[in-house]
């Protein structure tokens, strides 16, 4: 990802809502080495938030709502998550949460998009998000899979202003000429109950590692580590909870 700190428009955060808070925390801690700590206040409800040294990078919560599914969650920073709002109605997607203050440090909504996927606007106040991208255990790239690519492309430039880049069979999103993310079209290798969604990616130091490391600890490999031509090599993994997300190799942000 060729930002190195949160911008307008851009991914500033990513959060996994799980069905086994202290599970999760115990798993993605081995992994990725963070700390986590939770907010002890109760309008909190348990929300804990991963730390490497002193730079928050990821937040971990329980499920708040029966229909919430187990899975890691993409935040994108605007200037107004109202405005920001209407925007993305304007384009066609669909509000599930209205914005709402978070204590001091912003306010949020969840949104869908047209095809479906869901993500999060985050209007920053004390908080502007992740305080490190990039460096292993750190959030280093999101990913769009969806079923509507070229609506996807016009939704989006709607709502942040971003561009698509070819790069052969593999768009990347860029905002103000800087690359963050690339969007998968979802064909018949996909099951038809898998949703349009985000994935993050997490930069790690050793991909084959990191896959070993979770299957041991009672997750899946979805995708074999693999390199991407003129790119990093990756891997998708499922956490015991079921959470989907990816790994890529840290030496490699485009």
């Amino acid at each position: 990802m060729e930002l190195e700190r949160p911008v307008t428009g851009g991914p500033c955060w990513t959060e996994l809502g799980t069905s086994d808070l202290e599970s999760a925390e115990r798993f993605y801690t081995e992994l990725f080495g963070w700390r986590p700590e939770t907010d002890p206040r109760q309008e909190a409800g348990g929300y804990t938030v991963a730390h490497l040294g002193d730079a928050a990078v990821a937040a971990l919560a329980p499920l708040y709502q029966e229909s919430q599914p187990v899975a890691w969650n993409v935040s994108f920073a605007v200037r107004d998550a109202d405005a920001a709002m209407a925007a993305v109605r304007a384009a066609g997607g669909t509000v599930v949460l209205e914005p709402m203050d978070v204590f001091d440090l912003g306010r949020f909504a969840v949104v869908f998009d047209p095809a479906g996927a869901a993500f999060q606007l985050w209007q920053a106040r004390s908080f502007p998000g992740a305080g490190l991208f990039n460096a292993p255990g750190a959030l280093g790239w999101v990913e769009l899979l969806t079923r509507a690519p070229e609506r996807a492309k016009s939704f989006y430039a709607a709502v942040f202003g971003w561009s698509v880049s070819s790069g052969g069979d593999y768009p990347r999103w860029d905002i103000d000429g800087a690359r963050f993310g690339g969007m998968i079209t979802m064909d018949d290798k996909f099951p038809p109950e898998v949703p349009s969604h985000w994935l993050p990616y997490f930069a790690v130091e050793g991909v084959e590692d990191t896959a070993r490391i979770v299957t041991e600890a009672g997750g899946t490999l979805l995708m074999e580590p693999t390199t991407v031509p003129e790119g990093p090599r990756i891997a998708v993994l499922r956490d015991p909870q079921g959470a989907v997300f990816g790994v890529r190799g840290a030496e490699t942000q485009g």
